[in-house]
């Protein structure tokens, strides 16, 4: 793992005009004074144990897991000295490429397959701390590439190099890989969105994972006003407190 990170190609930030990210150069626009507040909380509980590893997803598709992992990356990696690194798990239909308007390969699964070195599935995006892995080429085995013990081991090495690794992976009720996903990582959290989202589709996404294991759940697509007249966005979330047991005060942060 030594100098891999100097041999990770760097790539221009050009998000697509599409994807609502935070824009560095507008901190107090929407969304970026929400994930501000959500990346306060992980990083209060991050605080008070050693969590380096989430998962984002979701019970179904087309509730925001996505647009909420990407935007949760670029929020952390604003903070100096705060490396992050955003993993695209979604083998099955990865969009971060397109939100950052970078290649789909080489990625994760050409390195799980064994066809390149970890470094050349890593992009550093340009003026900001934030790394990217995009998902590779595609397959027809996802979980099986999953199950590989190259994936734990990768997953247990990267917090030497960055303080957060976030992934974003498959629906929940959809296919297994968030599951698996999940029993690796540090913690999970779950997005859902206002008017899609059903109480059922929460209730067997959260009996699906290990209680202890979930960080909270993010509520996506709250509207808030005359400010978000022109979109819908991501506004509330829960982040239980790992001390207490409920949602704590989260200290202030420096950028």
């Amino acid at each position: 793992m030594e100098g891999l990170l100097a041999k990770v190609e760097e790539i221009p930030f050009r998000p697509s005009p599409e994807a609502l990210l935070i824009d560095p150069m507008h901190p107090h626009e929407a969304p970026t004074e929400e994930f501000r507040s959500l990346r306060t909380r992980v990083n209060h509980m991050q605080s008070l144990q050693p969590i380096h590893t989430a998962v984002v997803t979701s019970p179904s598709p087309a509730e925001g897991k996505s647009f909420a992992a990407v935007n949760l990356a670029l929020s952390e990696a604003q903070l100096a000295g705060n490396p992050t690194l955003l993993c695209d798990f979604d083998f099955r239909r990865p969009i971060v490429h397109n939100l950052l308007q970078t290649g789909r390969a080489p990625g994760i699964t050409d390195y799980l397959q064994g066809k390149i070195e970890l470094h050349q599935a890593i992009r550093k995006l340009a003026g900001t701390n934030l790394y990217i892995m995009p998902a590779g080429e595609a397959v027809i085995n996802p979980l099986e590439l999953l199950n590989l013990k190259e994936v734990k081991q990768m997953l247990d090495h990267l917090p030497r190099l960055f303080n957060w690794i976030i992934l974003d992976s498959p629906p929940l009720l959809f296919a297994a890989d968030a599951n698996l996903l999940a029993t690796l990582c540090h913690g999970t959290i779950l997005v859902v969105r206002i008017g899609t989202t059903t109480i059922d589709s929460v209730t067997r996404a959260m009996q699906s994972l290990c209680q202890n294991n979930v960080l909270g759940i993010v509520v996506n697509g709250a509207r808030r006003g005359e400010l978000y007249s022109k979109y819908t966005y991501y506004h509330s979330y829960y982040l239980k407190d790992e001390a207490e047991g409920e949602p704590g005060e989260p200290p202030a942060e420096h950028e």
